[in-house]
């Protein structure tokens, strides 16, 4: 009597009904997803071999790729494609499933698409590459794809797909992010963007004034962006002159659809200096702590001479 265990995998097929398997506990969930799916797509082993065993020796299916996993990184937003090379394929069939814990989640079979997600597609390109297509990658793509061949047992190679998320932050001039900047009346706003994290550096960077799209704009006159490209990733000034009440507000530093960042501006009228405010209240709250720390004193002393 076989021991069972219920492997935790749901997929559709054809005309089959999605079902959960009930697979053998010595066996693999590839064996399972195979016997499944040999119903719609039967194969058969070479009939002018001998047996079993000398047709494995003969006809065995081989990935190209030496080691069993690649690592691969894509940028958030971006197209990726994973590459699965099977040399002397023959009649088998090729399978891409994503890993999650200990589900695991049909893709592809042959040149056939099975998820729900749109955004995946397989394609073949001779003579032997079995490639998953995905569109607009994102951050619940990153994991391990599989891609197997029914064999016996099956071959599986894995690909690990990284997702890089840029980091947009604006700095101040000491290059500490901040969330407020003041400035006098008059005086010309400089706000800084430092885009990190970009595998493929791109100039699509832009800056907005609430929802006004600022690169642009020639209404209000005085504003400019610079915008450049290192290895690192970039980095993008924005510069407002003459700055007036109207230009107070949130400041909004984009990378594409894919990272963004926020500052509050304000721009204030007469010698209102923030950072002097700042000082003052620190001053406040050190002559406060001096009493604090005196009554403390005090009340020790009394304390002892009783």
């Amino acid at each position: 009597m076989w021991n069972v265990k219920w492997l935790s995998a749901f997929f559709c097929i054809a005309n089959i009904k999605c079902s959960m398997l009930i697979v053998p506990e010595t066996k693999s969930p590839y064996d399972a997803l195979w016997h499944e799916l040999s119903s719609s797509y039967p194969y058969t082993e070479n009939s002018n071999a001998e047996n079993a065993s000398e047709a494995t020796l003969i006809h065995e299916p081989f990935f190209e790729e030496t080691s069993s996993q690649v690592n691969v990184t894509a940028q958030l937003g971006s197209d990726v494609i994973l590459h699965c090379r099977v040399n002397d394929l023959r009649e088998k069939m090729v399978m891409w499933t994503k890993r999650k814990g200990e589900q695991m989640h049909l893709i592809t079979t042959g040149t056939s698409t099975y998820s729900s997600d749109s955004r995946y597609s397989v394609e073949y390109v001779p003579p032997n590459d079995w490639q998953l297509h995905i569109k607009y990658v994102n951050e619940r793509d990153e994991g391990h794809f599989e891609c197997s061949i029914s064999s016996v047992p099956p071959l599986v190679f894995v690909v690990f797909l990284e997702i890089i998320v840029p980091r947009v932050e604006i700095v101040d001039e000491r290059g500490l992010q901040t969330p407020d900047k003041f400035y006098k009346s008059s005086s010309t706003i400089e706000l800084k963007c430092v885009i990190s994290k970009i595998p493929q550096p791109t100039s699509y960077v832009t800056w907005k004034h609430g929802s006004r799209l600022l690169n642009y704009d020639t209404s209000r006159g005085g504003i400019s962006v610079k915008t450049n490209l290192n290895s690192m990733g970039a980095v993008s000034r924005l510069y407002i002159a003459n700055a007036n009440k109207n230009d107070s507000g949130n400041y909004t530093c984009s990378l594409g659809d894919s990272a963004q960042t926020t500052i509050t501006v304000h721009v204030l009228n007469g010698d209102l200096n923030p950072a002097a405010a700042q000082q003052s209240g620190t001053a406040n709250f050190s002559k406060q702590f001096v009493h604090l720390v005196v009554l403390i004193s005090f009340l020790m002393t009394m304390n002892q001479l009783r």
